[in-house]
């Protein structure tokens, strides 16, 4: 009888020794300062039921909410602080017109952190993201920061977000050489109908021991099967964030005619399981042995349900081909190049030669 895998089956988050739950809460939805987030009331809800269910994992950032998602937060974990892996992030600007109150230069980071610090009513920052990169800040000042914040006690451990492969590979070299503070996750978007991550930052994570944490994993809904061919925007699925969750996802991207495809192949498979497609979607992103933890957003105690349901879920080989192949991002260079018959023959002699992916 096979195993269920459960909140309370803890995970090693990348190379350090941090044990997390497979499914991380996150708190975008926290609060209903956007427009779409769910009260003070329901968030309670949400965030009794994960830990209850043996979560430890909460995702949050300084910005999230204007700032409501952090606050809410830091009620909820008085009298157990110690439980939760409280993982936040900086970068976003916090005040309009204020150029350095975003990015991710030493001031920014630092007046981030103590912001963050005060809104969850706590004195340290389990895990610190630098939440996009800026195109503007040095790698060294960023890497000496982080390291520095590690130092003071006030963050114990640092990840990444939303940064091109070979700039995380610089700042992570740069640490092994220097004995600063390494990253030890990589948060990034990675679902069925975003999977060109594939190609570089996943190998990356896993050759240089961070553990993968996707957003997004439901394709910003588009994946639960909420959306249909009528809420297409003009040919491209792009819109504009319009204060409205859907708003939100046009601006995204998601809402193309492709990302509908895949949609209807993911429901035809989770009617065949008896399971949701939200649970299909989550599965599918946890078969990845880079993953560690995807990161659920719900606006209802619902939706919380169902999304930890997906732990339940076993994807058959048939069914993650299938998935697999409405999915694929197309080859890009070099690869592309060199998986070639005629530059393959040249590189190996002709012989046959097992590769390591």
């Amino acid at each position: 009888m096979s195993h269920t895998p459960s909140l309370d089956d803890y995970r090693l988050l990348g190379r350090s020794g941090l044990r997390v739950s497979p499914l991380s809460l996150g708190t975008m939805t926290f609060g209903e300062e956007w427009g779409w987030g769910a009260g003070p009331e329901e968030a309670a809800k949400i965030f009794d039921l994960y830990l209850d269910r043996g979560g430890n994992f909460v995702d949050t950032s300084v910005n999230y909410t204007d700032g409501a998602a952090e606050r809410l937060l830091g009620g909820f974990l008085k009298g157990r602080r110690d439980r939760v892996v409280v993982g936040t992030k900086f970068t976003m600007a916090r005040e309009p017109g204020n150029p350095n109150s975003g990015g991710n230069h030493r001031l920014n980071m630092i007046r981030s952190v103590e912001t963050s610090l005060r809104q969850l009513q706590t004195d340290r920052i389990d895990l610190l993201y630098l939440h996009g990169w800026d195109f503007t800040t040095s790698s060294q000042e960023v890497m000496r920061g982080l390291d520095d914040l590690v130092t003071s006690g006030k963050v114990v451990y640092v990840g990444i977000c939303n940064t091109p492969a070979w700039r995380i590979a610089e700042m992570q070299t740069m640490a092994e050489l220097l004995n600063w503070s390494p990253f030890v996750a990589l948060q990034i978007e990675y679902s069925l109908i975003q999977r060109t991550v594939e190609h570089e930052l996943i190998p990356l994570a896993a050759s240089k021991g961070m553990g993968v944490v996707p957003w997004s994993a439901l394709g910003g809904g588009v994946l639960t099967g909420k959306y249909s061919r009528d809420d297409l925007v003009g040919d491209t699925g792009q819109g504009t964030a319009s204060g409205s969750r859907k708003g939100v996802i046009e601006a995204s991207g998601n809402l193309t005619e492709r990302s509908l495809a895949v949609a209807d192949v993911v429901r035809e498979v989770a009617a065949e399981l008896g399971a949701e497609p939200a649970q299909v979607a989550l599965a599918w992103t946890l078969a990845n042995p880079a993953v560690t933890s995807p990161v659920i957003g719900a606006r209802t105690l619902a939706q919380a349900e169902n999304n930890i349901a997906a732990l339940d879920v076993v994807l058959t080989a048939e069914h993650l081909a299938r998935l697999h192949s409405a999915s694929a991002p197309e080859p890009i260079f070099p690869r592309s190049f060199m998986e070639r018959p005629l530059t393959k023959g040249l590189v190996f002699g002709g012989a046959s030669v097992a590769t390591r992916g």
